[in-house]
C-alpha cells in the first residue's frame, strides 16, 4: 500500500505534468499581475465573447497569485460556465486547462481529495477527446496556451504564434484563433512608423474578412492602412458609429480607432469621439482612459498651438481619475500627468515634484526603465537640462531588460554621439561600447 508521502509525491508529479496556468511559467511580478488584471477586467464579460472562458481562467490565476484564493475559485468556476455557454456542451477538451487550474488550486488549499478528483476528470476528458494529431496537445489547449502567453509575456509572442498555428492546423474552422494568431504576429511591428509589411497587412485584411464582427481588428487594419498612406477618414468615421453602438470593452476597437484618428483624421476629432463615448457611458473607466490618452496626445505631441487652460484642466481630471481607477497599475498615467503639468502655464512645480516622488518609489527594473526614459525626455524638453537627460537615458539603457524604452534611450544616445556636439560624447561612446546585451 502506498504511504501518505508517496501518495503526495505522486499527486504532485501528476500536477506538474498538467497543461494549465500553474505550469506555464508565467511571469509572477506584482506590477505585471495588476496590469494584466485591469486589462482583463476592461475586456468585459459580454455574452458572445469567444474568449470569455479563457479570460476567467487567466483572471482566476492572477487572483491566486495575488493571494485572493476565494475569488480565484469563483473565477475558475465562471470559466467553466462560460465554456458551457459558448460551446453549448456540458463537457469537452476546452475544460482540460480549467480543471488543471482547479486541481492546482485545491492542492494549494490543502484539499488533496478534491485535487485528485479533478485529475481524474482530466484523464477522462483526454481519453474521450484525444488530440487529432499524435504527439501534439489538443488544439483547444494550444489555443488557450497561445492566448495566455500573448496576454502575459511580450517576449513569448513568437511561441504564442507557434501554438496558435498548431491549433489552427488541427482545427481550422475557429475564426477567433486565426484572428488572434494574426494579431500576435502583427505585434512585432508595434513600434514601426511604416506599419506592417505587405504580406502581413494582407494577412490582417483576410482575417478581417473572415471575422467581420470584430471591430477591434477592423480598427487596427484601418490604422495600418493609414500608415501606408491611404486616405481613411470616411471609413474611420463610419467605423466610429459602429464602435459607439457596441458594448464597452477594450476589445470594442476604441483604442486602435482613436489612434487611427490621431494620426490620419484629426486629433480634435479623436477627442470628440472619446468624449461622445464617455457621455454615453460616463462611469466606464476604460473610456476615461481612452479620453485621457487623447488629451495627452493633444497636449504633449501636437505642439502647433498652446493648449487652452480648460483642456489642461480636463486632461488633469481624467488622468487623476485614471490613477484612482487603476491604483496598482498607474505608473504610465502618473508620468503622463507629470508631463501635462509641465506643459501648463503654472504646473512646472507640480511636474517636478511628481517626478521626484516617482524616482523615489520602489519600482521593478522594467518600471524603472520606463520612468528613466520618460524622465530623460522631460529633462531635455521641459527643463533644458541636457547632461542630466543623458545620464537618465544611460540609466534606462543599462537596465538589462529588452524593451521599446531601452531601445529608444540607446537611439537617443547614439544620435547625440554621432552629432558630436556635446561635451559628454566621449563618455557616451564608452558607455555604449561597454553596454551589456540583455
Amino acid at each position: 500500500m502506498m504511504s501518505a508521502a508517496q501518495s503526495q509525491t505522486t499527486l504532485e508529479s501528476k500536477l506538474e505534468a498538467l497543461q494549465c496556468h500553474f505550469t506555464w511559467d508565467l511571469d509572477p511580478r506584482r506590477y505585471k499581475l495588476f496590469h494584466l488584471r485591469y486589462q482583463l477586467e476592461d475586456i468585459g464579460t459580454e455574452e458572445g465573447n469567444s474568449w470569455l472562458g479563457h479570460i476567467y481562467n487567466l483572471r482566476g490565476f492572477i487572483q491566486y497569485k495575488l493571494k485572493l484564493t476565494e475569488y480565484a475559485q469563483s473565477l475558475f468556476n465562471k470559466a467553466a460556465e462560460a465554456f458551457h455557454q459558448m460551446r453549448s456542451a456540458d463537457e469537452g477538451p476546452w475544460l482540460v486547462v480549467n480543471y488543471g487550474n482547479l486541481a492546482w488550486l485545491n492542492h494549494h488549499l490543502g484539499d488533496q481529495a478534491e485535487s485528485q478528483a479533478y485529475l481524474t476528470k482530466i484523464d477522462a476528458l483526454m481519453n474521450k477527446y484525444p488530440s487529432p494529431s499524435q504527439d501534439e496537445l489538443h488544439p483547444e489547449i494550444y489555443a488557450e496556451k497561445a492566448w495566455t502567453l500573448m496576454k502575459f509575456s511580450g517576449d513569448k509572442r513568437q511561441l504564442a504564434a507557434d501554438y496558435f498555428q498548431r491549433a489552427i492546423k488541427m482545427q481550422p474552422d475557429m475564426v477567433e484563433w486565426n484572428t488572434s494568431h494574426v494579431l500576435v504576429l502583427a505585434r512585432a511591428f508595434k513600434h514601426s512608423n511604416t506599419g506592417l509589411e505587405a504580406d502581413m497587412l494582407e494577412k490582417v485584411r483576410i482575417a478581417k474578412e473572415q471575422d467581420p464582427e470584430n471591430l477591434y481588428l477592423a480598427a487596427y487594419y484601418l490604422e495600418q492602412c493609414g500608415k501606408k498612406g491611404e486616405r481613411i477618414e470616411d471609413e474611420a468615421r463610419e467605423l466610429a458609429r459602429k464602435v459607439l453602438r457596441n458594448p464597452v470593452s477594450s476589445y470594442s476597437g476604441m483604442k486602435p480607432l482613436i489612434m487611427a484618428y490621431r494620426n490620419y483624421v484629426s486629433i480634435d476629432e479623436a477627442i470628440e469621439l472619446a468624449e461622445e463615448a464617455l457621455e454615453n457611458h460616463p462611469d466606464e473607466r476604460y473610456l476615461k482612459r481612452c479620453a485621457a490618452l487623447c488629451y495627452k496626445w493633444k497636449i504633449i505631441f501636437f505642439k502647433d498651438s498652446r493648449p487652452e487652460q480648460s483642456m489642461i484642466v480636463r486632461a488633469i481630471t481624467l488622468h487623476e481619475e485614471g490613477i484612482s481607477l487603476y491604483p496598482h497599475s498607474s505608473l504610465m498615467k502618473e508620468i503622463a500627468l507629470a508631463n501635462i503639468y509641465a506643459k501648463s502655464n503654472h504646473g512646472q512645480a507640480e511636474a517636478k515634484q511628481m517626478y521626484q516622488e516617482l524616482l523615489e518609489r520602489d519600482l521593478e527594473p522594467p518600471e524603472k526603465q520606463v520612468l528613466y526614459n520618460h524622465y530623460a525626455k522631460y529633462l531635455v524638453f521641459d527643463r533644458k537640462e541636457y547632461d542630466s537627460s543623458i545620464r537618465y537615458h544611460m540609466k534606462a539603457a543599462e537596465i538589462p531588460q529588452q524593451s521599446f524604452f531601452r531601445g529608444n534611450s540607446i537611439k537617443v544616445l547614439e544620435k547625440i554621439k554621432d552629432k558630436n556636439r556635446n561635451s559628454m560624447c566621449r563618455e557616451i561612446e564608452e558607455f555604449l561600447e561597454n553596454l551589456q546585451e540583455p
